[in-house]
């Protein structure tokens, strides 16, 4: 990590890092109680000549852009983090390279660090991580990668050595100790998932500057990460009782209500969740970005109930609001209005054949690569591409399965009484369909989501006949290869559900071994996983004879 040159000192008198700091708070205290103009505005004159001032305030328009995905307001980002940098070189030690930190932790004769320059090292840290993450989205091309590729790695080695400097015998607290420790706590969580995850927990223990940033992180991976990746029957505890302190504090934070209705959906309550998004939405409205999270939600939330124009609605707005995927939200129109009976007038007078001709059309990349979603969605959609298409059996319910909805609606036994009712409706259209290119393939989606209504409901054997079926039936498949091991790995969660665990873990294996190149892939081997670690775990516990993973 070589020195960049220093920038030319600011006119303004300077500001002692105690008071920076509790203004930086101030500010983070009325961006969570919804006031995001008016703390961007307590930042700004400071932010030529603070270090924590330059990196609130980068930090604050980087999660606007995060959410956005608007080009302009990404380049904006990074250009105000790359000024946020430099602002926090200056106040570093002006030897500092990556091995001065190693060797003032190794060499009781190495330089003294003042606090301000330990406090530089975290901010300068911090910068280049945030850094990295918007060279990741703003190009396309490998330059880019290998550019946030290098801030990566020496944010990585910044943040190992301060680790490693505060758990020396040289180091001593100073007054702001608990803000760099958060900062730190920060960093090494982000890197390291497992012990990442006690590090993110004790930078919310002591009120800190990058509390919330440990805080959000912690809350994602609770009820995103490991819920849409994992085999959805994650505990949540963790998060409940770390979100409750926020939202006593901040009873109408935009950021908390989200939480608060993702935590309601996961467990099933989908009024009370619609109820936490609703209210989020209408707690402000600087800042749209927030209301297209509950969208997103609050479409998800009207799909297990099934209501589809109502999720229709959330869809269409997120498609003339938000950039994430226009692929995605149109596809997601198209599946909804699929889902109405053909007596059924369509909203706005839309026809999803039309839609789903539009999804090819909108495809875009992020980080030089399409959305794994969006990619799915468009093959999906290549079969409307001729004059006689044959129309997908249940769109908005197979893409459901992909965002793990099924562990959602399985919580509820109305829900998934209902939906069992949709999906046979739609498996004995089939059997009276004419022969086509896609009827095994749909034939099988069917079976999938049937088997795992039946699996929620209780009826385990007709749940694995559906999955069995899938596996026998993999060289009629054509199109949907993800189908296969996908059933494999509902096939061996149902196994675990019965204490079959030798059973599951054999169909576990092939799953993830036998299938390589199929949609979604990657979603699906960290489901894998969790099922393996989940299997491992218990056999730790319990000492049933596995043998390796």
């Amino acid at each position: 990590m070589a020195n960049s040159r220093d920038s030319p000192p600011s006119s303004a008198p300077s500001v002692d890092l105690k008071t920076s700091l509790d203004e930086c708070m101030s500010a983070m205290d009325m961006f969570l109680n919804n006031q995001f103009s008016e703390s961007l505005e307590m930042l700004k004159p400071r932010v030529k000549d603070s270090m924590y001032h330059a990196l609130i305030y980068a930090t604050i328009l980087e999660m606007q852009a995060m959410m956005t995905f608007e080009h302009d307001d990404i380049i904006s980002a990074g250009h105000t983090m790359k000024e946020a940098q430099e602002i926090c070189q200056r106040f570093r030690k002006k030897s500092t390279v990556v091995g001065s930190l190693s060797s003032l932790v190794n060499k009781p004769a190495g330089d003294h660090f003042t606090e301000e320059e330990v406090h530089a090292e975290v901010c300068y840290a911090e910068c280049l991580l945030q850094r990295a993450a918007l060279t990741f989205l703003q190009d396309e091309n490998m330059v880019s990668f290998i550019k946030g590729g290098i801030k990566v790695r020496n944010s990585f080695m910044i943040y190992k050595e301060l680790h490693n400097f505060l758990q020396s015998n040289l180091f001593s607290k100073g007054p702001n100790h608990s803000h760099l420790e958060g900062g730190v706590s920060l960093g090494i969580g982000a890197f390291n998932l497992e012990y990442g995850l006690s590090q993110l927990h004790d930078g919310v223990l002591v009120p800190n500057l990058r509390e919330i940033l440990c805080v959000m992180l912690l809350l994602c991976y609770y009820t995103f990460l490991t819920f849409i990746l994992g085999t959805g029957e994650e505990d949540i505890t963790d998060a409940v009782v770390l979100l409750q302190p926020y939202l006593t504090r901040y009873p109408k934070g935009a950021i908390f209500l989200f939480f608060s209705g993702r935590i309601e959906e996961i467990k099933g309550n989908l009024d009370e969740a619609i109820g936490r998004f609703e209210e989020g939405c209408a707690a402000q409205q600087a800042w749209k970005q927030f209301h297209h999270m509950c969208y997103w939600e609050l479409m998800w939330c009207f799909t297990y109930k099934q209501l589809w124009k109502v999720a229709y609605f959330y869809a269409d707005l997120l498609s003339k609001e938000n950039r994430w995927s226009k692929a995605m939200y149109v596809y997601m129109k198209a599946a909804y209005l699929s889902m109405l009976p053909a007596h059924e007038s369509k909203p706005f007078g839309d026809n999803e054949v039309e839609l789903f001709r539009q999804v090819p059309l909108l495809k875009q990349k992020i980080a030089g690569k399409s959305p794994p979603t969006e990619k799915f969605a468009i093959r999906k959609a290549r079969r409307y591409k001729s004059n006689d298409a044959v129309r997908l059996p249940v769109p908005a319910l197979e893409i459901m399965y992909m965002w793990n909805g099924f562990a959602v609606i399985g919580k509820q036994r109305e829900l998934t009484v209902e939906m069992l009712k949709t999906i046979s409706e739609a498996e004995a259209a089939l059997e009276q369909a004419a022969p086509n290119d896609y009827l095994f393939d749909d034939r099988c989606v069917v079976k999938l989501l049937k088997g795992l209504c039946l699996r929620h409901l209780g009826k385990l054997l007709e749940a694995e006949q559906c999955f069995v079926y899938i596996y026998h039936n993999e060289k009629n498949i054509k199109y949907d290869h993800y189908l296969i091991p996908n059933a494999l790995l509902e096939l061996s969660l149902l196994f675990i559900q019965q204490a079959r665990k030798e059973e599951a873990i054999k169909w576990l294996r092939r799953a993830k071994q036998n299938y390589k190149d199929y949609s979604m892939e990657s979603r699906t081997l960290f489901r894998i996983h969790a099922a393996l670690s989940k299997l491992k775990a218990e056999k730790d516990e319990n000492g049933f004879e596995v043998t390796a993973f």
